[in-house]
């Protein structure tokens, strides 16, 4: 009976995680500035025009879900551990590797203490949680504390942080834990 009982939250869990990947995709699209599309406000405190590099990057971005999760903004090498009432517990700046997950809404997977990473290099804290083109996608932090720009010929899933920020992922993104990927 309690095999069945796992199997039945399993399946419930993730009927609950395709609807909120399909909820987010579609209130990104139908939602101004959720696509870095200019939005109107009427607050008086809102910035008129906020610019590339005026726009504070460190303040969550719309359209990255709800509830407690990772978002991950690819494009802006970003990184914000978002808690209870849509708190953000931590942000911090990562350096990619040479795969990027397509934007959506996943999962961790799997998770390990210390590991060579693709690129040969010895690291720690690693969080995964999808796969492109055979490549694991995941964070993890260089032993050695490296987070230089891979290189580009070598297919890397690795999402490099430094050794603070990912023992701070380390703690927070447990199995099963929702990562919204943004663009």
């Amino acid at each position: 009976m309690a095999g069945s009982s796992a199997g039945f939250v399993a399946a419930l869990t993730a009927a609950a995680l395709a609807a909120v990947g399909f909820l987010t995709y579609q209130a990104s699209a139908t939602v101004p500035g959720a696509l870095g599309e200019p939005r109107a406000s009427s607050s008086p405190d809102a910035a008129v025009s906020a610019g590339p590099r005026d726009r504070d990057d460190t303040a969550l971005p719309a359209g990255s879900g709800t509830g407690v999760r990772v978002v991950y903004s690819v494009g802006g090498g970003r990184v914000w551990l978002v808690g209870e009432g849509e708190q953000v517990r931590r942000t911090f700046r990562v350096t990619p590797g040479s795969v990027d997950p397509a934007p959506g809404v996943y999962v961790v997977t799997s998770r390990s203490g210390t590991v060579t990473g693709s690129d040969g290099a010895l690291v720690e804290h690693v969080v995964r949680f999808t796969t492109v083109e055979g490549i694991t996608v995941g964070f993890s932090a260089a032993v050695d504390g490296s987070t230089h720009t891979p290189d580009p010929a070598m297919k890397t899933g690795g999402i490099r942080e430094s050794r603070e920020d990912g023992a701070a992922m380390w703690e927070f993104a447990t199995i099963g834990r929702t990562v919204a990927v943004i663009p």
